[in-house]
């Protein structure tokens, strides 16, 4: 049905998910005029995928060239430092060291800097172990990549700023509610129908259904759950990718780092390793590792401290004074990967009309590292292929 014949919705659009990327996609949306509904199933934005992760704002190192990933990760790191700088969000440009500690590694490391300077990335420099360590005086390694442009940012200051230009603009926010099903009325307006997750009493009455013109699925880990619902309404051959959940653990350090930048082993296929990472406080912390679940649950897990032993071990390869007992327990963070154990890496799957035949929803899925970093210049990407490309 041609746009012009829809009735009038409730709201002219909804989006689903109240992550980093969901903020970013209905703050971009609103900014061009657009009214606008985020529903978060959480009492808070944020609160998981979004808070439990390294904090890190990535330069663009390890994608492949032309991948979503690389491209959004390159312009969202431009993106998010201007957003920082103006929205007086906590950042540290702190840069980092990718490290080779042993001969067989310096290949991987110069595919690294190759693919790095083919996204665009072109502040890198390739040192020597002598030239890392005039940087970082206690890291051991035969070679270093150096990435200037890397840095961290408080994750929490930037879900605020997102959340205040949102409602600046006239957007909206529910939270404490959870979209259960989504439909295509015969009109062509999208029925969304949500539930309280607030008390049991308040659940007995508290389902709604809301009309929308416009639909915005971003719902992070729960997103392959919420786009099933429209199964019925997809393209004939159009399959939603399953979504799979990956833990990660995070130890912190009980003293101060003796290091300024953050420190990387080489990269595992998508998996960058046991890194080190400091906050905005300059406090350190190590992770995360990768662990394949089937249902959520953040629980620390670190039965006879076998974790912990082989942290320590990873640690020391490039950090061999890292004093004994040093670590302590964390926190969890839980990644939406669209590739399954032992498969290849996937790009970000962000899908359109073109891709699943419905018009005005855009579906978001498998946005993991480094979605964090990209958000914004997601936010901008699902925008544009609602509205077309801004020209302001």
């Amino acid at each position: 049905m041609p746009t012009a014949q829809l009735p009038t919705p409730d709201i002219e659009t909804i989006v689903v998910g109240g992550g980093v990327v969901g903020l970013a996609a209905a703050r971009s949306l609103a900014a061009r005029g657009m009214e606008v509904m985020l529903i978060e199933r959480h009492d808070r934005t944020g609160t998981e995928t979004s808070s439990r992760n390294s904090e890190v704002i990535h330069a663009g190192l390890y994608y492949p060239k032309d991948s979503l990933r690389a491209r959004l990760c390159v312009a969202g790191r431009h993106q998010l430092y201007e957003f920082a700088a103006e929205n007086g969000v906590a950042v540290n440009r702190c840069g980092k060291l990718v490290v080779a500690t042993g001969e067989e590694d310096l290949a991987s490391l110069e595919r690294i800097a190759q693919r790095a300077q083919a996204n665009g990335v072109c502040d890198i420099a390739m040192l020597d172990g002598a030239a890392a360590q005039r940087l970082e005086p206690e890291v051991a390694c035969i070679a270093a990549l150096h990435s200037p442009s890397t840095g961290v940012i408080d994750s929490h200051g930037l879900i605020t700023a997102l959340e205040g230009h949102l409602t600046a603009g006239g957007g909206s926010i529910v939270l404490s509610t959870e979209v259960t099903s989504i439909a295509v009325r015969p009109d062509g307006l999208y029925a969304v129908t949500a539930l309280s997750t607030g008390s049991s009493a308040e659940r007995t009455t508290a389902q709604t259904t809301i009309t929308a013109k416009n639909l915005v699925l971003a719902a992070g880990l729960a997103a392959s759950d919420v786009a099933k619902s429209l199964k019925r309404s997809w393209r004939s051959g159009y399959v939603c990718p399953a979504t799979y959940l990956a833990k990660g653990h995070y130890f912190t350090l009980a003293a101060r780092a003796p290091f300024s930048r953050l420190i990387y082993p080489l990269p595992t296929g998508a998996w960058l390793g046991i890194h080190l990472t400091l906050d905005i406080a300059g406090q350190a912390k190590f992770g995360p590792d990768l662990t394949w679940i089937e249902s959520l649950d953040y629980a620390f897990e670190d039965q006879d401290g076998e974790r912990r032993r082989r942290f320590v071990s990873e640690i020391r390869r490039y950090w061999p004074s890292l004093p004994a007992g040093a670590l302590q327990p964390g926190y969890t963070g839980i990644r939406p990967k669209i590739y399954a154990q032992g498969e290849p890496p996937a790009d970000f799957a962000i899908h359109g009309p073109a891709t699943h035949g419905r018009d005005r929803l855009v579906a978001l899925y498998g946005i993991e590292s480094p979605g964090l970093t990209s958000s914004l210049a997601i936010g901008d990407y699902v925008a544009d292929m609602l509205l077309g490309p801004s020209r302001g």
